[in-house]
């Protein structure tokens, strides 16, 4: 199975949305090759992450908001009600997949504070220009007692180091990400009023080596491709 089309929701440059104050998204220009890849090369893959989140589900409480909800995989697939993104062609593909989504960005939610018990953020943060920004905007629409689910591709695992060699040579889809240690998504988290309450870790087979969907393990595994960082606020905070 060629690299160029196992590696998970490519990003790239894509045209503006039109709309003052939302960015011009990387993902408007790749969204048939995007949501095709759930359903072909990435589909042992998806499932493997798939699993992680499930996992950490009866922890949460609802209503749920993905934050770069994509063309809704992951939303339909958790049952996450609302969804935001910059990609307009994106949107409207996920609005046929039972999810109410919004043109919006994760700098700017336009949701009252204290209305969600739960926001996604799956395989998104690397993307984001202005990650501490979006950390606080979720941090105003959780519940005092309400998660964060941080779902990321961790720096130093097979997967990150294929997508630095692809970022260094020029590769359109990669140039921007930015991928990052456990210590540093830790403190980053700690930075946005959030304390890290659980971790699970999965993908630890690598690119092109996807042969079957993996069980979930707790913990921060060395060498995951895929881990998920639930956290809550910091006791005082709301």
């Amino acid at each position: 199975m060629p690299y160029d089309k196992e590696p998970p929701r490519p990003a790239g440059h894509g045209k503006g949305t039109g709309v003052p104050g939302i960015p011009a998204s990387p993902f408007n220009e790749y969204v048939a090759d995007y949501d095709a890849w759930y359903d072909e090369a990435g589909r042992l893959v998806f499932e493997t992450e798939l699993r992680s989140l499930q996992q950490v589900l009866p922890s949460l409480s609802r209503p749920w908001l993905e934050v770069g909800v994509g063309t809704g995989r992951f939303a339909q697939a958790l049952g996450i009600g609302t969804g935001v993104d910059t990609a307009v062609k994106m949107i409207e593909i996920a609005s046929q997949r039972d999810t109410a989504v919004l043109l919006a960005s994760g700098e700017q939610l336009p949701f009252c504070d204290w209305c969600f018990g739960a926001v996604f953020l799956i395989t998104t943060m690397c993307f984001i220009e202005q990650p501490l920004s979006v950390l606080r905007e979720v941090h105003r629409v959780l519940v005092p007692d309400g998660k964060l689910v941080l779902a990321v591709m961790p720096a130093h695992s097979t997967w990150t180091q294929f997508y630095e060699e692809e970022k260094h040579r020029g590769h359109p889809l990669y140039t921007r990400a930015i991928f990052r240690s456990p210590d540093e998504l830790i403190d980053l988290i700690e930075r946005g009023d959030f304390s890290v309450q659980n971790t699970v870790s999965t993908l630890l087979q690598g690119p092109g080596e996807v042969t079957r969907a993996e069980s979930p393990q707790t913990g921060f595994r060395i060498g995951a491709g895929f881990v998920v960082i639930v956290a809550g606020k910091h006791r005082g905070q709301t």
